[in-house]
């Protein structure tokens, strides 16, 4: 009788751990969202941004970081509470996080070469970087992100048969991953996109930083901006970088306790996957001139209207 009350304290006091988590991810969701959905809206009420490639990328990485977070939430809630979907509407998940996983620091990549030729090389930055060039940047952004999706993908229509979709499981991108060499596979196409994209990051650098020593008066101030807002990329980077190891490690955990899995599944939740989605509204919602006094002029516009009404 006293061992089966301890089990039911204990089981109690895991379901009120686990619910106290679920609502600070909300709320941390919650407010993110709000965030980037207020900058969204800033760039589609100013039409001097659709000209620009810094904020049309901006706006693509604001897109994908708000569905990822939108979606990983969805995760959240199913493994909290073991809900279980049929495999089919696992995979329809999983695609989209996928893809807006690698989105987003190609994107960043992107962004620091737009960068580096607005420093390095500014009379060819007006070619280069035009609206039409940006557009078709944005198609080849998606097509290389799409890349784990597909070996993902077409790994697994090879390996499972029709019955495996209708099956009940809790949905996690793992549960596709049949073979060890399929985990192999998907880890290695993650190291050489992120290890391209860390080699460009450095190379931007570089660059940026020997035209910075030699700049003066004005120039060197903008250049030295350009040069933060590169480290402040390399930084988005190492901790997208490090998202992608975490399955592995909470692998190798759930093998030995269930209880530190669950904890170390949370923590590089908030800290890998929610943390770096407040960096790019830092970059530039916050220290871009423009866009803070777009958001500035918006902000209180609506705050304007809501209280005449």
């Amino acid at each position: 009788m006293y061992a089966a009350n301890n089990s039911l304290v204990g089981t109690e006091s895991l379901w009120r751990q686990i619910n106290d988590k679920v609502i600070i991810v909300q709320i941390l969701v919650m407010i993110f969202l709000c965030i980037n959905i207020l900058l969204i809206v800033t760039f589609f009420k100013n039409q001097c941004f659709y000209t620009t490639a810094r904020y049309i990328l901006f706006a693509v990485t604001l897109l994908s970081d708000s569905i990822l977070l939108f979606m990983t939430n969805i995760l959240v809630i199913l493994h909290n509470f073991f809900l279980m979907v049929q495999v089919w509407l696992c995979v329809v998940i999983c695609v989209v996080v996928v893809l807006c996983v690698t989105v987003t620091p190609v994107t960043l990549t992107v962004m620091t070469l737009e960068c580096y030729v607005a420093i390095c090389m500014p009379l060819r930055h007006g070619e280069l970087c035009s609206t039409r060039s940006t557009m078709h940047c944005i198609l080849i952004i998606h097509g290389l992100s799409s890349v784990p999706c597909i070996v993902i993908l077409t790994t697994l229509f090879a390996s499972a048969s029709l019955s495996f979709y209708r099956q009940y499981q809790i949905c996690s991108v793992e549960i596709f991953m049949l073979h060890m060499w399929q985990q192999h596979l998907r880890s290695a196409i993650y190291q050489v996109q992120f290890l391209i994209m860390c080699i460009i990051v450095i190379f931007c650098y570089v660059k940026i930083m020997k035209v910075a020593k030699a700049a003066s008066g004005e120039d060197k101030k903008s250049t030295w901006k350009g040069l933060r807002t590169v480290i402040l990329h390399g930084f988005q980077l190492l901790l997208c970088l490090i998202q992608l190891w975490t399955p592995f490690i909470e692998a190798a955990v759930l093998h030995s306790n269930f209880i530190i899995f669950k904890d170390l599944r949370y923590f590089n939740y908030i800290i890998f996957y929610l943390a770096p989605k407040c960096l790019s509204p830092l970059i530039y919602g916050l220290r871009d001139k423009v866009f803070f006094h777009a958001l500035k002029h918006y902000a209180s516009f609506g705050l304007y209207k809501r209280n005449i009404v």
